[in-house]
């Protein structure tokens, strides 16, 4: 066997089930904090290929351990280092969109392709970016789609309405609608800031005694989602669920989206989520396969 999977502490667990799906070995990246606050990541004999896992959620306390530890894979021996990274974050800053702001995915790119060979992540928030791979200077990233995951999670039962929260969402929300041979409503969405927002649904929606389930790709605050709840609600939706690909939140913020009115909330383990989550590691499993050969 001539790759492994590489791990920090904290996402040992679906790193674990990547390493297990891969029948690849596995090793703990250890990470000592210096007196000064510095990182000093040490890591096992690498094997000539490194599968570099790490959740990049919350992503600035993250980044200098992660390309620390990928430049310490190399030095040690690894060949080639490939980042998995579940959530990849800075991706929805793709413009400038007021002055004096930064352009954040161009500054993240630069900084992450030049420590890796491939990086694979899923479902990442891509609205006006079509190929990730310059984005990170030219390394060849993978963009896996979890559409088909959700899907099946959400099932036909009740004959389900899938729901968008905003414009941006149709493409994601109808695959998952086509899989489902399910009916598909896409709202309009107005955010006037990081928590205040108010969505509308358009006026040919029709919803009423009908299992609605929300879909997005991302929730961070939960703002949207509980808007689309009660908008949904009020329109007579006789259930109404909520699935997400990448849950940002806090714990707290699932109960919240619960006793707005969701009936299940349910996300994958790209962020560590453990409430209702969907394993990513066959879909991960089967973007890396060419790399234990």
């Amino acid at each position: 066997m001539t790759a492994a999977v590489y791990a920090f502490a904290e996402d040992i667990v679906p790193a674990w089930r990547l390493a297990a799906a891969l029948k690849a070995p596995r090793q703990l990246i250890t990470l000592h904090t210096l007196p000064d606050g510095e990182s000093l990541p040490l890591v096992p004999r690498p094997t000539s290929t490194a599968l570099l896992y790490r959740a990049l959620d919350r992503p600035d306390g993250k980044l200098m351990p992660l390309l620390l530890a990928a430049d310490a894979l190399r030095r040690a021996g690894a060949r080639r280092v490939v980042l998995v990274a579940p959530y990849m974050p800075y991706l929805r800053q793709d413009a400038v969109f007021a002055a004096g702001q930064p352009l954040s995915r161009d500054v993240f790119g630069g900084l992450l392709g030049p420590a890796f060979d491939r990086i694979v992540t899923v479902e990442p928030h891509l609205h006006r970016t079509a190929d990730l791979t310059p984005v990170f200077r030219g390394t060849p990233a993978a963009s896996l789609s979890a559409a088909d995951l959700l899907a099946d999670a959400i099932g036909r039962r009740g004959d389900p309405v899938i729901v968008g929260p905003d414009a941006e969402s149709a493409p994601w929300v109808e695959r998952i609608a086509e899989r489902l041979g399910a009916p598909v409503v896409v709202a309009h969405k107005h955010r006037a800031g990081d928590r205040a927002v108010e969505v509308t649904l358009p006026r040919e929606a029709d919803v009423a005694g009908r299992r609605a389930v929300i879909v997005d790709d991302i929730c961070s605050s939960g703002a949207t989602l509980v808007a689309a709840i009660g908008r949904l609600l009020a329109a007579g939706a006789a259930s109404v669920e909520v699935a997400v690909v990448h849950a940002l939140y806090p714990r707290g913020v699932g109960a919240t989206l619960r006793r707005a009115g969701a009936r299940t909330v349910m996300s994958t383990d790209s962020c560590g989520h453990r409430v209702k989550a969907l394993h990513l590691a066959p879909l991960l499993a089967q973007a890396l396969s060419t790399e234990m050969n």
